[in-house]
C-alpha cells in the first residue's frame, strides 16, 4: 500500500505500482465507444498510461491535455488516460478538447485494473477512485517507468514519463544503421 496525500492529508492506495523491469499486469479497459482494449491489443507498441481520479477535476484535465500535447510526435506510442469516469463523460471531454493522441479509457467495468496496478484509493473522500500515477511500457509490455504522484492535487512529472518513452525504444531492423546516443 502506498501512502499519498490529498491537500496534505494522508490517504492510502490498495497496493503498489508494478516495478520497472517487470511485465505489466494484464488488463482490460473500456473505450469511449464501449468496446474493450486489453494489454494484449497493445503488444508491439509503447504505452504511456496516465491514471487519475476523474476528468472532472482541473488537475486531471490538465494532465490529459499536457500528455496529449507532449505525445504528439511519439510514433508507435499509445497514450491511455485511465479513470473510473464513465465512457460517455470521457467521450464528451475528449470531443470538446479536440484530443488527437490521448485515448480516454474507463475502468468502470474493470475494478481489477486498480487492484493490479495498486492505484485504487482505499480511504479519504475519493475512496474507490484511482490515485494519480503514470506507468510507461515498452514494446514488450515491460514496465520501464512508474510514478505515484505523492500529492493527489499535483500533476505528474511529464518530462520523466516522456523521457522514458523516448529512451526505451527498441529500434526496428532498418533503424539499426543509424547511430545511437
Amino acid at each position: 500500500m502506498a501512502i499519498i496525500t490529498l491537500n496534505g492529508n494522508p490517504i492510502h492506495t490498495c497496493g503498489e505500482l508494478p516495478l520497472p523491469g517487470h511485465a505489466t499486469p494484464p488488463f482490460t479497459l473500456t473505450r469511449t465507444d464501449l468496446t474493450e482494449v486489453t494489454s494484449v491489443d497493445l503488444e508491439g507498441k509503447r504505452v504511456l498510461i496516465s491514471i487519475f481520479p476523474s476528468l472532472d477535476t482541473a488537475t486531471c484535465a490538465q494532465s490529459v491535455l499536457t500528455f496529449n500535447r507532449l505525445a504528439a510526435d511519439l510514433a508507435d506510442t499509445v497514450l491511455l488516460c485511465v479513470s473510473m469516469d464513465l465512457p460517455f463523460a470521457q467521450a464528451l471531454f475528449c470531443g470538446t478538447k479536440g484530443l488527437e493522441r490521448a485515448e480516454a479509457v474507463s475502468a468502470f467495468r474493470h475494478a481489477e485494473f486498480g487492484k493490479a496496478f495498486g492505484v485504487t484509493l482505499t480511504d479519504g473522500p475519493m475512496h474507490g477512485l484511482f490515485a494519480r500515477a503514470v506507468v510507461v511500457l515498452d514494446e514488450n509490455g515491460t514496465v520501464v517507468h512508474t510514478e505515484m504522484v505523492k500529492e493527489l492535487t499535483r500533476e505528474p512529472d511529464y518530462d520523466l514519463a516522456i523521457h522514458a518513452i523516448r529512451n526505451h525504444h527498441h529500434p526496428c531492423p532498418e533503424d539499426a544503421l543509424e547511430t545511437t546516443e
